[in-house]
């Protein structure tokens, strides 16, 4: 069974779902029989445009709130992630484009290492003030996840790595997404947003009996 997932590493929603998503898989009886398929959809976020700024600010100008209306709404993502065992730390998010984060994540997809790599990359983000535009700390985090990067600049100057990220976003475009994190599963059954564990968990199973059918 497959389940497609698009994404992006400076999205706190997405860290958030894909946690609940692994806690529904840990009470899914046929996770052995699952396959997450990551998806990059790259939300934008260009140093220049939040340079100065903290995450509050980014968000109050975004959606034109107010400061503490901006706070408010970043204090309650906090919370959630709380309380799934995630400790965001938003007074130390350095934001900045995630082009290269996405890149280095298709490159190791080749050594079967995508998801262990991204759920490094949303625990560094988020948990541990890492920058997520970086290369040097972005190439160190994928060298301790045990992904040999010595290919990659020239896999990276070939623009194949490019292309995939074009074509994850062309196929979101295509299904009519919006907005993520979101989940296909099996092609058919969509989850948008971070669900509960007890959603995702009610989905997987409608969406095996159905193959299974």
């Amino acid at each position: 069974m497959k389940i497609e997932i698009w994404f992006d590493f400076i999205c706190p929603f997405c860290y958030l779902g894909e946690r609940k998503l692994e806690m529904a898989l840990a009470d899914f009886r046929h996770r052995a029989e699952t396959e997450l398929i990551f998806k990059s959809f790259q939300l934008n976020m260009q140093a220049g445009s939040v340079m100065g700024k903290d995450i509050n600010q980014v968000i109050a100008d975004k959606y034109h709130i107010s400061y503490a209306q901006a706070k408010a709404s970043n204090d309650n993502i906090i919370e959630a992630a709380r309380e799934v065992g995630l400790n965001y730390r938003f007074d130390i998010l350095k934001m900045n484009s995630t082009a290269l984060a996405h890149e280095i994540t298709h490159y190791a997809g080749r050594y079967g290492k995508s998801h262990d790599l991204i759920r490094r990359y949303f625990k560094g983000y988020f948990e541990e003030g890492l920058d997520i535009g970086d290369e040097e700390s972005l190439v160190k985090l994928a060298e301790e996840t045990g992904i040999d990067m010595a290919e990659f600049k020239n896999l990276q100057s070939t623009g194949s790595l490019k292309s995939e990220i074009r074509s994850d976003e062309e196929a979101a475009g295509k299904a009519g997404i919006n907005s993520i994190p979101h989940f296909i599963i099996n092609g058919k059954y969509t989850v948008s947003g971070a669900q509960s564990p007890e959603y995702f968990l009610k989905v997987l199973n409608t969406a095996y009996e159905d193959m299974s059918r």
